[in-house]
């Protein structure tokens, strides 16, 4: 039993040893200082707060799939670059107002670093914004200026939903790749 005990936590600390190296490079950036004391107050700052703000253990999965990855940051510089320039000629268009709407988009996969992506990757695009997310339900509302119809509402959500199969397949899951290639609709760009 001491044996299993031993293993679990040498495994809870091998997992959480890139979000402790994180916190500890966060805080000497902070200060703008990299030295021995920056080192030793930053690991006490990053045990500090893993333990006071105890959050719930994030299993990674380390499945990253290259080609995907780099499709991914391809298509996504594109669409940050295409969103910039349309919402600049909406600010510039003096003559109509831009629609805006809050949109639910139900996500198809239950998985915390997948709705995080997702999230992020649709904020980071301009002319959205994350205004909650709700993950019992799975499902993230967006704050989207542009959108005037019943179906520029569809196709955000559908392009959001897009956003998520290319998580996926550049760094979701085993089990949520299967699931996509499964998927008739998933497999679709």
């Amino acid at each position: 039993m001491k044996t299993d005990t031993r293993r679990r936590i040498i495994r809870d600390i091998l997992l959480q040893l890139p979000f402790m190296i994180w916190l500890v490079l966060l805080w000497m950036l902070l200060w703008q200082q990299f030295t021995p004391l920056a080192v030793v107050t930053g690991i006490l700052v990053a045990v500090f707060v893993t333990r006071v703000f105890r959050l719930p253990t994030v299993e990674l999965v380390g499945r990253v799939n290259v080609w995907h990855s780099l499709v991914f940051i391809v298509r996504f510089v594109g669409a940050v670059v295409t969103g910039a320039i349309s919402v600049t000629i909406q600010v510039f268009d003096l003559r109509r107002q831009p629609g805006a709407a809050i949109i639910a988009i139900p996500l198809r996969y239950a998985d915390d670093i997948l709705t995080t992506h997702v999230a992020v990757t649709a904020s980071l695009i301009p002319g959205s914004l994350v205004v909650e997310s709700d993950r019992d339900r799975r499902i993230i509302y967006l704050h989207v200026i542009g959108v005037r119809t019943r179906d520029e509402v569809d196709r955000f959500r559908e392009g959001v939903l897009r956003w998520e199969r290319r998580i996926v397949r550049a760094v979701g899951t085993p089990e949520q790749y299967r699931a996509l290639k499964a998927d008739k609709s998933g497999g679709a760009r």
